[in-house]
C-alpha cells in the first residue's frame, strides 16, 4: 500500500469530512495559516473563512464558543495548539461540554472534537510538552483518543468528528512526520477498539500513543533473547477496550504498560487496576508501569531525552515481570 505521513492523515480526514458535512467548522488559533504544525493547511482555500475560522488567543473563549456552536447544530472541530493550553478552557470542557447531554436528559448533544498536540520533543519545555490524557479520561462524558499510525490518525479523526459526543483527540507531535500505510479506501475504525500491533506469547506490553513505537522496539530486542512480547495499541483511552487487553493478559500472564506521561497518577494506573480486577488469577506477576519521572518536562534536549522512557526501561520492566516469583 502507499505510504503517508501522520500529519497528512489528519489533513485528509479534515478535508474529506468537511466535504461530506457542511455543518463542520474548523476553529482555532491560526488555523487559516495551517496552525503551528501545518495540520490545517489548505482548508481555508478549499472551504473559505466562514468554515475555517481563526480565533482569539483565549482558550476559555474558544472552547466556550465551540460548545455553543455544537449545541446549536454545528459540528465544530477545534484545534488547541498544545494540550497544556486546555487548562485555560477546563471549565467549559469539563463542566459544560462533558455534562450538558446528561444534565438535559439527552435533549442536548455536544458533537465537538478537540484536536490537541501533546508529548515531549524539540525542547518546547514544561508549558508545551505534557501528556494529560489521564485527566480527561477521568471525566464522564468525554471520549479520549490517542492514535499511533497515520492510518489510525485519519480513521479515528473521522470517527471522532462523526461522534455526537465531545472527543479529545490527542496528536503526539513527535508522530507528525512519521510514515506509515495510508488508510484503505472505505476502511473505518470505531472509537473504543484496541489493536494488537505484534503477537506474542510471553508477555503483554501496552503502549500509549508514541510509546507504541517504543514498545515495538523493545519487543524486537526481547525477541533476540527468546522473549516474545505481544504489543497492544489501545488507540482510544476512553472508552477503553478492556476486553482485548484482558484477553491478551490471560494468555501471557504478564503486563507492562508504557506511557510518556509521568508515572504517578497516569492512565497506566487505571488500566493496571482494571486488568488486575479482571485477570488476577491469570497474572503471574504484578502489572508493571513505565512512565516519566515525577517532574516538569525539561527544556534541555539532553535532559528531555532522559525524561522520556525508552525501550531500555520497557525491557527492564519486562524482565522484572518475568523474573517475579509469585508465592501461592
Amino acid at each position: 500500500m502507499a505510504e503517508t505521513r501522520y500529519i497528512n492523515g489528519i489533513q485528509q480526514a479534515l478535508l474529506e469530512e468537511m466535504a461530506d458535512d457542511s455543518t463542520i467548522r474548523v476553529m482555532g488559533e491560526d488555523v487559516t495559516f495551517g496552525g503551528p504544525f501545518g495540520a490545517t493547511k489548505g482548508l481555508v482555500e478549499a472551504y473559505g473563512e466562514s468554515r475555517v475560522i481563526n480565533t482569539p488567543i483565549s482558550e476559555a473563549t474558544i472552547v466556550g464558543m465551540a460548545v455553543g456552536a455544537a449545541i446549536t447544530g454545528l459540528r465544530p472541530v477545534l484545534e488547541i495548539m498544545f494540550v497544556d493550553f486546555i487548562t485555560l478552557g477546563m471549565d467549559q470542557l469539563v463542566n459544560h461540554a462533558a455534562k450538558l447531554h446528561y444534565m438535559t436528559g439527552g435533549q442536548l448533544e455536544v458533537p465537538l472534537t478537540i484536536r490537541a498536540t501533546c508529548g515531549v520533543g524539540g525542547g518546547y519545555g514544561a508549558h508545551h510538552s505534557q501528556s494529560l490524557e489521564a485527566w480527561f479520561s477521568h471525566v464522564p462524558g468525554l471520549k479520549v483518543v490517542a492514535p499511533y499510525t497515520p492510518a489510525d490518525a485519519k480513521a479515528l479523526l473521522k470517527s471522532s468528528i462523526r461522534d455526537n459526543n465531545t472527543v479529545l483527540f490527542l496528536e503526539h507531535r513527535g508522530l507528525y512526520w512519521t510514515r506509515g500505510e495510508e488508510l484503505a479506501e472505505h476502511e473505518q475504525v470505531a472509537l473504543g477498539e484496541a489493536v494488537v500491533r505484534r503477537a506474542g506469547k510471553d508477555i503483554t506490553i501496552l503502549g500509549v500513543s508514541k510509546m507504541v513505537g517504543t514498545a515495538l522496539k523493545a519487543a524486537e530486542q526481547l525477541a533476540e533473547h527468546g522473549i516474545e512480547a505481544e504489543v497492544i495499541d489501545p488507540r482510544t483511552l476512553a472508552p477503553l477496550d478492556l476486553d482485548t487487553i484482558v484477553s491478551s493478559v490471560k494468555r501471557t500472564g504478564h503486563l507492562v504498560i508504557a506511557h510518556e506521561a509521568v508515572e504517578t497518577g497516569g492512565i497506566g494506573a487505571e488500566i493496571a487496576a482494571r486488568v488486575q480486577e479482571a485477570a488476577f488469577n491469570e497474572l503471574a506477576a504484578p502489572v508493571m508501569r513505565v512512565g516519566a519521572p515525577f517532574s516538569p518536562v525539561p527544556t534541555s534536549i539532553a535532559l528531555e531525552k532522559e525524561f522520556v522512557p525508552g525501550p531500555e526501561q520497557v525491557i527492564e520492566a519486562v524482565r522484572r515481570s518475568i523474573a517475579y516469583n509469585r508465592v501461592a
